[in-house]
């Protein structure tokens, strides 16, 4: 596959809807930044090798972003102003990390990583981890729960950070206090949201009004609403939308976009500022050619990372794409 510029991929997706013109909610990167930046990755030899990539985190201070390697493990690191990216943290095996999924960047630039099956594939090996700026690993823990499947993270209004099963409805809390780092089981969904085949809770952000976690459960595409102060569960009010597939949660006020990675859909909520209620406003097709798995919000744009899941060898180009929403 060749490399897609920005403009070539709204347009795909204007075509896939039926538009006479660009896609309402996406409007093609401007300026001097890269619309693509470049991963590095494994080479292909024999049918085998590769890379494939789910998780991105952004620094605003220092306007970079970090990437995760699930094939093994890697964090890569670039810049805004810089097309190319490069590998900062080593995986197979690094601090028995060999795999990695949901990255996020506290107010402190610490990098919290979610490890996804580390844990299972590799008994006795932690589920996440969490480094500072130089890459210095500040904690490396394990949940205690069998069968973690740690998906994706976000750093709470408490400065807690908030990481997602997808093999149970928990959510834990990671914190530290007076450099001891400390990982719980902060809530248990269990009888309230039902369990069914595939990926369970996956993308996370903080509500509008900071009172309240929103989760995506994207094998029956709902949306959870996880209260602050009690850690219980409730539907969120989606209406007719489909969600299926939900994969990475933005938020922006209160725009709330859903990355639906195997659906190549990114869906746009309008939702209320206590998280209770979202009505979706409008849905566009991704490049086909492209399986993005969730995207951060860097500046005026989202940076989406196509993750090579739908190949088996994960072939290059690898790639973050930039695409700046229109504002409304």
């Amino acid at each position: 596959m060749q490399t897609r510029s920005l403009t070539a991929l709204a347009l795909s997706a204007a075509v896939l809807a039926g538009a006479a013109t660009l896609p309402a909610t996406l409007a093609a990167a401007a300026g001097s930044r890269p619309a693509v930046y470049q991963l590095p990755g494994d080479p292909v030899l024999d049918g085998a090798g590769g890379s494939k990539f789910e998780g991105i985190g952004y620094d605003a201070r220092t306007q970079r972003f970090y990437v995760s390697e699930t094939t093994g493990g890697e964090i890569h690191r670039g810049h805004l102003q810089s097309g190319t990216a490069a590998e900062w943290l080593r995986g197979d095996g690094t601090d028995d990390r060999w795999t990695a999924r949901g990255v996020t960047v506290d107010s402190q630039g610490r990098v919290y990583v979610a490890g996804g099956p580390n844990g299972i594939d590799h008994p006795g090996a932690p589920d996440l981890w969490v480094y500072d700026r130089t890459g210095r690993l500040l904690a490396a823990l394990r949940t205690g729960v069998a069968n973690a499947f740690v998906n994706d993270v976000a750093v709470g209004p408490d400065g807690a950070a908030y990481f997602t099963n997808s093999n149970a409805p928990q959510v834990f809390r990671v914190a530290e206090r007076h450099g001891h780092w400390s990982v719980r089981t902060w809530a248990d969904a269990t009888g309230t949201i039902p369990v069914r085949t595939g990926f369970n809770l996956g993308g996370i952000v903080v509500a509008p009004d900071r009172q309240s976690l929103v989760v995506a459960q994207g094998n029956v595409g709902r949306l959870w609403r996880f209260d602050l102060r009690s850690g219980g569960a409730s539907p969120v009010d989606t209406g007719s939308a489909n969600l299926v597939n939900a994969d990475g949660l933005v938020l922006r006020g209160d725009q709330l976009w859903v990355v639906r990675n195997f659906s190549r859909v990114l869906s746009t909520l309008r939702i209320s500022a206590d998280a209770r209620a979202a009505t979706l406003t409008s849905e566009q097709p991704t490049d086909p050619d492209r399986l993005f798995t969730t995207a951060k919000l860097a500046q005026d744009r989202l940076l989406l990372v196509d993750s090579k899941f739908d190949e088996p060898v994960g072939l290059p180009p690898y790639e973050v794409v930039a695409l700046t929403p229109l504002r409304r």
